[in-house]
C-alpha cells in the first residue's frame, strides 16, 4: 500500500501513533508502506518513522490498531514530496515551525490527557459509590524527551531527568531513538501513583533542564 504523506504528516502533527497511545499494527502498516523514511520536509513523519523502526524487532506482537489512511488516496510518497518540495531551510525534526499546528498538537494532547482523567475519576467514584476499598491507582508512561541539537549530552540529560525524585514516581527502562541527522531523543518509561502524580507539572520540571532539553511528549499512558 502506498501511503499519501501530506496525509501522513497532518495525521502525525497532533499524535505520536497512527492510533491510540502506544505502537499497534496500524504503524506497522503504514511504516511498511512507506519503505523507506520519509524527506526532511515531512517532519512529523519522519519522527514517527524513526521511532516505530525502533519496534521493529516487536512488529508481530503489537497489538492491533485500525489505519485511518488504509482508505485514503493512493497519491505516491514521491509525488506528494514533490508537492510539499520547499526552498533549502533549517528544519525542525520535533515539529512544524507553523505556531497554528503547534497549538492544535497542544490542544490534541490536553484533550486526551482530560479524557484520561475523566475516565479515572469516574472509576474512582463508581468503587466508593458501590463501597470498595480503593487501591493505589497508577499508570505507566512513555515520555519522549528531545533534546536542542546532535551535540547535546544524552547521557547528562537522561541523568538529570532521573534526579527528579518524587513520592509516587518510579523511573523505568529508557532507550535512545534517532530521529535522523544524527540526532537521538529519550525514551524512557515511568510508572506514577495517579493522585500523587500530575504529568503536566511534570513535563514543566523537564522542560526546566533548559540547557538539554527542547521538549517532552507523552507517547504512550495505561492504567495499571
Amino acid at each position: 500500500m502506498s501511503t499519501d504523506l501530506k496525509q501522513l504528516e497532518q495525521l502525525l502533527a497532533g499524535k505520536s501513533y497512527i492510533d491510540g497511545f502506544q505502537p499497534t499494527s496500524a504503524d506497522v502498516e503504514v511504516f511498511q508502506g512507506l519503505g523507506s523514511a520519509p524527506e526532511a520536509t515531512f517532519p512529523h513523519s519522519l519522527r514517527w518513522y524513526n521511532h516505530i523502526k525502533s519496534y521493529e524487532s516487536e512488529f508481530s506482537s503489537l497489538p492491533k490498531g485500525t489505519n485511518p489512511l488504509s482508505a485514503s488516496s493512493s497519491t505516491s510518497a514521491p509525488a506528494a514530496a514533490a508537492d510539499e518540495a520547499e526552498d533549502d531551510e533549517d528544519v525542525d525534526l520535533f515539529g512544524s515551525d507553523d505556531e497554528e499546528d503547534d497549538a492544535e498538537a497542544e490542544r490534541i494532547k490536553a484533550e486526551r490527557i482530560a479524557k484520561y482523567n475523566e475516565a479515572k475519576a469516574a472509576k474512582t467514584a463508581e468503587k466508593l459509590a458501590a463501597g470498595k476499598t480503593l487501591e493505589v491507582a497508577k499508570s505507566v508512561v512513555t515520555l519522549q524527551v528531545k533534546p536542542w541539537d546532535d551535540e547535546t549530552d544524552m547521557a547528562a540529560l537522561e541523568q538529570e531527568v532521573r534526579a527528579i525524585e518524587k513520592e509516587g514516581l518510579v523511573w523505568g527502562a529508557s532507550k535512545l531513538v534517532p530521529v535522523g541527522y544524527g540526532i537521538r531523543m529519550l525514551q524512557i518509561t515511568l510508572v506514577i501513583e495517579d493522585a500523587k502524580i500530575s504529568l503536566d507539572e511534570l513535563q514543566e520540571e523537564i522542560a526546566e533542564i533548559e540547557d538539554h532539553v527542547q521538549s517532552s511528549d507523552v507517547a504512550a499512558m495505561q492504567k495499571l
